[in-house]
């Protein structure tokens, strides 16, 4: 097999440029709140500092990045707000699926510069075969970003190739092509806009239709692709290691907000005239500190191996793939505990829109609540593997 040489940034030039866009995305955090959806200088931004380039093919304009990377260039915009560092990871997993479709498909999407991609991994549509593709009726929920994105990657079932059976496909169409439901009222992760959208009698053409069994294996229809170490990951190793750079952004967020305070604040009721003298609160920040120290473990572990899987080639082992998931688990379920432990420390007046740890605490939630991170469902697949049992789903 053969590789290729990024000529594009280096990881520490991609991460300076996410650092530096922090006060932009603070700056707009409560409005993305409020209007749920980001604001355009913070796309203007995410673009023009090429991070959605990361996951694209040297050959379309991208830089091919790896997954440490993206996890450190994803914590730096998770560090300013959430819903704008869940967009971008969500847009470079899609972004990165384009990859596993035939090169005519890439070259009509990337065509479009710093191209949006959103997507799915829910098979909530149905696929009905029609002369040259598929017509799809149907929706899907949690749509993150598509109301600022190009094109959406969704799945829906179809029949087999022997027609006996129904199994599921992904497909590529336009977001123009699509209707959406503004349904995003919610109580965390409000800015991503993750709406519903909607597809009635779409015609897709077959090209733009690929069975979702070989994305799940990384087996991509571009034989140019098959030589990348990007695309030798199986897709759901792909889709937890490129989210957990974001969460524990956004502890390092909570973290950097509760000692921004804590000069200023007293105890109320107590002789505490400094919340620093408190044991408390020296209890606290230590075990804080401690948990996000452990979800950075888990997070790096996590990315490491997908990068040294793509360099070698080596095939993923179930255990790994369980494990990859139990790593997304214990990122998630750690930095929630970081994140409750410094919002119950900031007082009653943290709880002030105009404080942002009470909007870090609920992306937060919001984010553990993704059924693909979710640790409980994600350590009970681990589990059950380490007991020698076969995975209860498709999506390891």
């Amino acid at each position: 097999m053969t590789s290729s040489i990024s000529t594009g940034p280096t990881r520490e030039e991609l991460v300076r440029r996410a650092a530096n866009l922090v006060p932009l995305l603070r700056k707009h955090a409560g409005w993305a709140e409020q209007n749920r959806r980001l604001h355009d200088e913070v796309i203007e931004g995410i673009a023009d500092a090429g991070i959605l380039r990361m996951r694209t093919p040297i050959r379309y304009g991208g830089y091919e990045s790896d997954m440490q990377t993206q996890k450190d260039v994803m914590a730096e915009l998770g560090r300013g707000d959430g819903s704008a560092g869940w967009v971008a990871t969500v847009w470079t997993i899609p972004g990165w699926m384009v990859g596993m479709f035939p090169d005519g498909v890439q070259d009509e999407i990337y065509a479009t510069p710093d191209v949006r991609v959103c997507g799915t991994l829910s098979p909530s549509a149905v696929g009905t075969p029609a002369p040259g593709g598929m017509v799809l009726n149907g929706a899907w929920s949690f749509v993150t970003g598509a109301l600022h994105s190009h094109w959406q990657e969704v799945l829906a079932m179809a029949p087999s190739p022997d027609g006996a059976t129904a199994w599921p496909v992904m497909a590529m169409v336009p977001m123009s092509d699509l209707q959406i439901i503004d349904d995003w009222h919610t109580s965390g992760m409000e800015g991503s806009g993750s709406v519903t959208t909607v597809a009635k009698d779409l015609f897709v053409p077959q090209e733009r239709i690929v069975p979702l069994a070989d994305v799940l294996a990384a087996q991509p229809a571009s034989p140019r692709n098959a030589e990348l170490p990007m695309y030798r990951t199986p897709l759901v190793a792909v889709g937890n290691a490129s989210g957990v750079g974001v969460v524990v952004g956004m502890a390092r967020a909570a973290w950097e907000t509760f000692f921004e305070r804590l000069g200023d604040r007293k105890i109320t009721y107590t002789s505490y005239e400094r919340q620093a003298d408190a044991p408390v609160t020296h209890i606290k920040v230590a075990q804080v500190a401690q948990k996000i120290d452990q979800a950075e473990f888990h997070a790096d572990r996590l990315t490491r191996l997908v990068d040294a899987k793509a360099a070698s080639g080596e095939p993923w082992t179930q255990l790994e793939r369980t494990r990859s998931r139990a790593d997304v688990g214990s990122v998630c379920e750690l930095t929630q505990s970081a994140v409750d432990l410094l919002s119950m420390a900031s007082g009653g007046s943290s709880i002030y829109r105009s404080h942002p740890i009470q909007r870090i605490a609920r992306d937060v939630r919001a984010v553990n609540l993704h059924a693909l991170n979710a640790p409980e469902t994600n350590f009970e697949l681990y589990g059950r593997i380490l007991c020698g049992l076969e995975p209860n789903s498709l999506y390891v």
